[in-house]
C-alpha cells in the first residue's frame, strides 16, 4: 500500500476522455515521475489530487485519507503541497514574508490577513522560515522583494513555501518550465538535496530532469497509463517510445 492510491480514477470533459482507468500507487519515501505526451491526461490527475478537480469515478487516498471532496486548503493541510508551473507568489512582498505566510498557515489554519501582526512577531516561525530558506540557497535574500527575483530563484522561493509546512508529499508540476539549462541542473540539484524524506511526484517534459530524479516512472498516454518501471525499464521500453517520441528513443 503506499502512500498514494489513485483507484480506477476517470475524468471526462464533454465527449473527451481525459482520465481512463487509472490506477496508480506511489511509494513513500521515492520520487515518482509521471510522464506522456501532451494532451496525455498528466495535468488533470494532478487536479485530482489537489482538489482543482472532482473525477467522475474512481478514488484517490493519501495516507488512508480520501482527498475526494476535499478543499485545495484542506488537502495542503493534510500534508500535501504543490509547486505549481507557475510559480504562485507574494510579487509585492520580501522573500522571507512569502515563506512565512504558508508556515503561519499550517501552523494555525487558514491564514487570515488581519493575522498578519502576529505571524511576524512569531519567533519561531521566522526561524523556522529562515532556516528553510538556508536549505534552498536564498538566506541571503531573504529581505529581498520578491518582485526583482529571476525565474530559478522564485522557483526555489516556492520550493521553501512547500518545504515550511511540512509535507509528507510534494506535488511537483513543470518544476523546470521555461528555465535556461543551467537554473534547470541547480533546480535537479536542489530536489536531490532537499526533502529527501519526503514523498516527490514529479510531472516533467525534460527526460533528463525525469531520468535525474525518478525512482520509479509511470507514462499516460490519452489517459490511460500504458507503461510503469524504473528508469533504466522505461528508455527501452518500445511502447512507450512510440507513444511518447514517436520511435525515438528516449
Amino acid at each position: 500500500m503506499g502512500i498514494l492510491e489513485v483507484n480506477n480514477v476517470n475524468k471526462a470533459f464533454g465527449g473527451l476522455k481525459a482520465l481512463n482507468e487509472v490506477n496508480l500507487s506511489v511509494e513513500e519515501g521515492t520520487v515518482h515521475a509521471i510522464i506522456g505526451p501532451n494532451g496525455a491526461g498528466k495535468s488533470t490527475l494532478l487536479n485530482c489530487f489537489v482538489g482543482r478537480l472532482i473525477p467522475d469515478t474512481g478514488s484517490v487516498t493519501f495516507n488512508g485519507t480520501s482527498l475526494l471532496g476535499l478543499k485545495p486548503h484542506q488537502i495542503n493541510q493534510v500534508g500535501v503541497s504543490r509547486v505549481f508551473q507557475t510559480p504562485e507568489i507574494f510579487t509585492e512582498l520580501t522573500i522571507i514574508e512569502n515563506v512565512m505566510i504558508p508556515a503561519f498557515a499550517k501552523y494555525d489554519g487558514d491564514f487570515r490577513i488581519n493575522a498578519w501582526q502576529s505571524v511576524v512577531s512569531r519567533g519561531e516561525i521566522r526561524d523556522k522560515a529562515e532556516s528553510v530558506l538556508s536549505d534552498v540557497g536564498l538566506i541571503d535574500f531573504k529581505d529581498d522583494l520578491v518582485a526583482n527575483m529571476s525565474r530559478g530563484d522564485k522557483r526555489r522561493l516556492e520550493m521553501a513555501m512547500c518545504l515550511v509546512q511540512d509535507p509528507k508529499l510534494l506535488l511537483l508540476d513543470e518544476p523546470t518550465a521555461g528555465m535556461s539549462r543551467a537554473d534547470t541542473n541547480n533546480t535537479v540539484d536542489l530536489l536531490q538535496r532537499v526533502g529527501t524524506h519526503i514523498t516527490k511526484i514529479v510531472i516533467e517534459h525534460d527526460m533528463h530532469v525525469v531520468f535525474s530524479l525518478a525512482d520509479y516512472i509511470t507514462v499516460l498516454a490519452q489517459g490511460t497509463p500504458i507503461a510503469g518501471g524504473k528508469p533504466e525499464d522505461i528508455k527501452g521500453n518500445p511502447k512507450v517510445q512510440e507513444a511518447y517520441l514517436g520511435g525515438t528513443h528516449l
